[in-house]
């Protein structure tokens, strides 16, 4: 009897290390099948960080270095000379419909020709040859080579001033005081022709320069 209840009993242990070593070999599997996943799953990615990195280190090189060509230049960029062409214009600006708007159309067409800057200030606050005076002086401070002024007290400030400013050349739009100015001054009437006018002269008065 007693050794029946042994051979039980053995019986039992063996099928419990049977059960056990089965679901060891389970689990042992399912780890296997999982990293090998997930070894797949990372040799993709660095194979993916390596591509990117690849992509910018020859986008790097292309960018920054590894061509001494130099660059091609865009077409449409404009070559300025080191002439500029400035603008004293009344509080208004060049407002559509007002004399100065013609006169920066006319400095814009010279421009087209002699490359040169082109700019305008107008002159805030009070309207008056006072006051315009420091608004000319910031123009004359600026290195202008040819100045353009543009209503009563801006073209009274701008005459009274170029006298002292030989180098510079001056036009005067609307100006009624006929020639008594300077060689460096040129005096153009408003109305038919002003836009031509002054490109005729800013023309000039940059040519002069040279």
């Amino acid at each position: 009897m007693g050794k029946q209840v042994r051979q039980v009993s053995q019986a039992r242990t063996a099928r419990q290390e049977q059960t056990k070593t089965g679901r060891l070999a389970v689990v042992g599997r399912a780890v296997v099948v999982r990293l090998r996943s997930l070894r797949g799953r990372t040799i993709a990615w660095a194979g993916g960080a390596l591509t990117v990195v690849a992509a910018l280190t020859v986008a790097g090189v292309l960018i920054f270095g590894g061509d001494d060509r130099p660059p091609v230049p865009d077409t449409r960029a404009r070559h300025y000379t080191e002439a500029d062409a400035c603008l004293l214009t009344g509080e208004k600006g060049i407002a559509a419909g007002t004399t100065a708007a013609e006169v920066w159309q006319g400095m814009q067409d010279a421009s087209l020709k002699t490359h040169a800057r082109v700019s305008y200030t107008p002159v805030m606050g009070e309207q008056s040859t006072g006051n315009a005076r420091p608004f000319l002086n910031g123009l004359l401070q600026r290195s202008c080579e040819v100045v353009l002024a543009v209503g009563r007290p801006e073209v009274t400030a701008t005459a009274q001033t170029a006298r002292n400013y030989r180098k510079v050349g001056f036009v005067l739009v609307g100006d009624d005081r006929g020639g008594h100015h300077g060689a460096n001054v040129t005096a153009v009437r408003t109305g038919h022709g002003l836009r031509a006018a002054v490109a005729a002269s800013v023309e000039r008065a940059v040519d002069g320069r040279d």
